[in-house]
C-alpha cells in the first residue's frame, strides 16, 4: 500500500494553454444527436477560487461526479483506482465550489472531438493554486480516447489543474492527457452542443450553444 501522497501546491495560478493536438484521423459517424433543451444560465467568466490542496490517501474507491449543467445532468464515473491523485484533486475542487457557475469554454469539431470545461475564467488559461502529475495515460493507438472519455487538459507534462475535456466521438491523439473517468449519462448533451458548432463558425472555439456547469456533486 502506498504512503500518503500530498499534492504539491504552487504559489500562483498555472497557465493552461489552448488545446494543441496533432492532425489525426476522423472519428466514426454516429447517429443524430438527441434534442437537448438548455436553460438560461447566470454563469459567466470569473476569477478562480483558491482551494486547499488535498491529500491523496489510500484506500482508493471510485467516485461518481454529477455535473449539473443548464442543459441537463452529465454523470461521470471517476476512476480513482487508476487516477487517485487526479480524482482526489477534482473532488476537492468540486466540493469547494470551484466549478460552480463556470462555462465550458472550448469545443473542437475537426479530428479532435472534445468539449473543454473547468476554467472559471473562461479563457482556457485559468486553474487552481496547485498542480499535480499525470496518471493513467492511454496507449498511443487509434481511438485511444473513445467517446465518453473524460480526461485532463494540461499545458505540458505533470501540469494538471482543474480543466478537463469530455470526448463526444472516438478520438485519436497523443497519449499525454490523464484519463480519469467516463460519462455514463448525458453524453447526448455534449453531442447536441457539438451539433450547434462554434460561435464564429470555425472548427474550434467557444460553443455556439452556451453550456455551463452550475454545480458538481461528488459521491
Amino acid at each position: 500500500m502506498q504512503r500518503v501522497v500530498k499534492i504539491i501546491a504552487t504559489l500562483s495560478l498555472f497557465a493552461v494553454s489552448s488545446i494543441y493536438f496533432p492532425t489525426i484521423s476522423s472519428a466514426a459517424q454516429t447517429k443524430k444527436p438527441t434534442s437537448v433543451i438548455c436553460k438560461k444560465t447566470t454563469a459567466k467568466a470569473h476569477s478562480v477560487k483558491n482551494i486547499t490542496p488535498p491529500e491523496v490517501i489510500p484506500l482508493f474507491k471510485n467516485k461518481v461526479f454529477t455535473l449539473f449543467t443548464n442543459c441537463g445532468e452529465i454523470v461521470i464515473e471517476a476512476d480513482a483506482k487508476n487516477a487517485p491523485i487526479t480524482v482526489t484533486a477534482l473532488a476537492a475542487l468540486a466540493k469547494g465550489g470551484f466549478y460552480n457557475k463556470t462555462l465550458c469554454h472550448r469545443l473542437t469539431l475537426n479530428n479532435i472531438f472534445v468539449l473543454n470545461c473547468g476554467d472559471p475564467t473562461g479563457t482556457g488559461m485559468g486553474g487552481p493554486n496547485f498542480t499535480y502529475r499525470d496518471e493513467n495515460l492511454p496507449q498511443d493507438v487509434q481511438a485511444n480516447y473513445p467517446a465518453g472519455t473524460v480526461a485532463m487538459e494540461n499545458s505540458g507534462a505533470n501540469t494538471n489543474g482543474s480543466q478537463f475535456f469530455i470526448v463526444y466521438e472516438d478520438t485519436s491523439m497523443d497519449p499525454n492527457f490523464t484519463i480519469w473517468g467516463r460519462v455514463t449519462k448525458g453524453l447526448e448533451i455534449i453531442k447536441a452542443i457539438a451539433k450547434e458548432g462554434v460561435v464564429d463558425g470555425s472548427l474550434a472555439g467557444f460553443p455556439k450553444r452556451t453550456i455551463a456547469i452550475e454545480k458538481v456533486r461528488v459521491r
